[in-house]
């Protein structure tokens, strides 16, 4: 180097030039970060617990990292240093930047976040009410952390009545979010569980990591019934706080959100009661009044003023009606005598006529009987004449006999009926003989 002075833009460009051929990864914890739109650059600080850097980032290198940079994350920078002329100050110029430690935590804790918030289950609209008057309430934490104490008091101070039943369950390390989600199922499915309380004390953001997890937000969701967070302290906010239906700051808010104050719901009884007992004895003078106006009216007082009209009404229809009754039964029975008379009159007519009609029947009868006989007569004299000619007895009558053998009483037909000595029977027109059979001759044919 010359002895030469030179300028100080030289000298810084010099400075510049210099500190440009230094490359170096860098770990440090983000503060005072500018992310103003429409700046070309990005300006924060790194620090740590010693010293502090000024760190610039051009926009489109910032925006290929892929995630949001915030005040207290811990992100590896990559990067030279340089120098800004116009105030003479040394910045480190970051080319790719990426989050260390518990910012890589953070990020996957926020885009889980955003992961749910789009299916809708970080949504108020969801959130279920919690039960004004819990008879069981759950408990889903630690069995020897400190929060269960806090909580078991916090209950027995305030809302003694409630049965209270613990999941005791790991809430950090590994196995602990299947913990978490088995005990949240089972405490869910007690019969009579009104509330759930999640919670567990204060940690670091890695010891609260399993309350970020996917399946115990989605295990919150499905409880059948709301459940309560209360995990870490006030600035730890996790996944399953956002999903709850409830988030407290703490055990003990949990506690206190998922169970009213004994003191407090025995004044809203007294009053209550105080407002009821206002309300039936005003309900019942307004009665009282309103029956004492009632009993004052005319129709209460005095009944008849009501009924004197029908009374009456009842009277004069009494005597229309016995002035009616016999005038109407005189008119009916001379109506019934005319109607005696003129049945009587009818039927000797009737009778009358009828009569002469069965005399003139009896007449035609008579007359047609007499023809209907004629031709019977007539057939018969006809079929007596034709027996006549055609009875035995009238051959009898001509001379001729008729023989029997007395035996068999077989008529005898022919000479071989019978046998010499044969007894016989003759019948002729007047009388029977009998004979024997002396002499049998045959003629010839």
């Amino acid at each position: 180097m010359n002895g030469d002075a030179i300028s100080v833009s030289e000298a810084l460009a010099l400075a510049k030039s210099a500190l440009e051929t230094i490359s170096v990864r860098v770990i440090g914890e983000v503060s005072e970060a500018t992310l103003k739109p429409g700046y070309k650059a990005v300006y924060f600080t790194l620090a740590d617990d010693r010293a502090a850097m000024p760190c610039l980032m051009w926009r489109d290198a910032y925006e290929r990292c892929g995630f949001e940079l915030r005040a207290g994350m811990l992100v590896e920078a990559v990067g030279t240093f340089t120098v800004y002329a116009q105030k003479g100050r040394m910045q480190f110029q970051v080319r790719s930047m990426a989050p260390a430690g518990e910012g890589v935590l953070r990020m996957q804790v926020a885009a889980l976040a955003r992961k749910l918030e789009a299916e809708g289950l970080t949504s108020d609209a969801i959130k279920r009410p919690l039960p004004a008057y819990p008879r069981r309430i759950g408990v889903v934490t630690s069995p020897r952390g400190k929060a269960v104490h806090d909580v078991l008091q916090t209950l027995k101070r305030r809302y003694p009545v409630a049965e209270v039943m613990i999941a005791g369950v790991q809430v950090e390390g590994d196995g602990a979010v299947e913990a978490i989600v088995e005990g949240l199922r089972r405490v869910g499915e007690e019969p009579g569980v009104d509330v759930v309380i999640l919670c567990r004390g204060g940690g670091s953001y890695e010891d609260l990591m399993p309350f970020n997890s996917e399946l115990v937000a989605r295990a919150i969701r499905a409880c059948p019934v709301p459940v309560v967070s209360g995990i870490g302290h006030e600035p730890d906010v996790s996944i399953a706080d956002l999903v709850a239906d409830f988030h407290a700051s703490t055990p003990t808010a949990a506690a206190e959100a998922a169970a009213p104050s004994i003191a407090e719901v025995r004044k809203r009884f007294d009053e209550q009661q105080r407002l009821l007992a206002r309300a039936l004895r005003h309900g019942v003078q307004r009665q009282r009044h309103r029956l004492e106006m009632l009993a004052q009216r005319r129709p209460f007082s005095d009944p008849h003023a009501v009924l004197s009209g029908w009374m009456q009404a009842v009277d004069d229809a009494a005597a229309a009606l016995a002035a009616a009754l016999p005038a109407r039964m005189s008119r009916e029975r001379e109506r019934l005598d005319a109607l005696r008379c003129a049945l009587e009159t009818a039927g000797t007519r009737v009778l009358e006529q009828t009569r002469s009609r069965c005399a003139l029947i009896e007449r035609d009868l008579v007359r047609a009987g007499a023809r209907m006989l004629d031709e019977p007569k007539r057939r018969v004299a006809l079929g007596a004449a034709k027996l006549d000619g055609l009875s035995p007895l009238k051959t009898l009558s001509r001379g001729y006999a008729v023989c029997y053998a007395k035996a068999t009483g077989r008529l005898v037909r022919s000479v071989d009926d019978v046998a010499i000595g044969d007894a016989i029977a003759v019948r002729v027109q007047d009388g029977r003989m009998a004979c024997t059979v002396d002499e049998v001759e045959k003629e010839r044919t």
